[in-house]
Parts: C-alpha cells; structure tokens; sequence
C-alpha cells in the first residue's frame, strides 16, 4: 500500500485515516471549543449585566437614605446652633 489508500488519490495520514477526514474532524473539535468558550462568555456576561444591575438598584436605595440622613443631620445642626433643644 502507498501512502494513497486502496484505490484513493488523497494523501493518509499515520494512523491511516485520509487527511481530509483528520482535517474535519480537528475543524469539529475547534467548533466544539468555540462553542463551549462562547457559551462560557456569555454566561459570565449574564451573570456581570445582572450583577450591575443589583449593585446599582442597591448603591441606589442606600444613596436615597443617605440624602434622608444627611437632612436629618442638617436639620439638628440648624437646631443646636440656635440653641433649640429636642422635645
């Protein structure tokens, strides 16, 4: 046998097997790790949009009593400085 199989006008590879057959199963197993890598990406993009979204919504809330706090603050400074007391 050369290094053509029986019959077949295209190159083997050791093992044997037709080197176009070795070239399309190594462009399945790149396509299988595209795919696995692009999956992986956009689960961790989900998780990071969602993640933001929570931190903002929370960052949002503890502003808001912040601003109420800070009110609160100014109003019993305004009271002490004209000598006020809390009743």
């Amino acid at each position: 046998m050369s290094q053509y199989g029986f019959g077949s006008m295209r190159p083997l590879t050791q093992g044997g097997v037709p080197e176009h057959q070795k070239n399309v199963q190594q462009d399945w197993a790149n396509r299988e790790l595209i795919e696995i890598v692009t999956a992986s990406v956009k689960k961790m993009t989900d998780f990071l949009n969602h993640f933001d979204v929570t931190c903002r919504e929370k960052l949002s809330l503890v502003n808001e009593r912040l601003t109420v706090l800070e009110r609160q603050v100014d109003v019993l400074e305004a009271m002490v400085t004209k000598g006020e007391t809390l009743q």
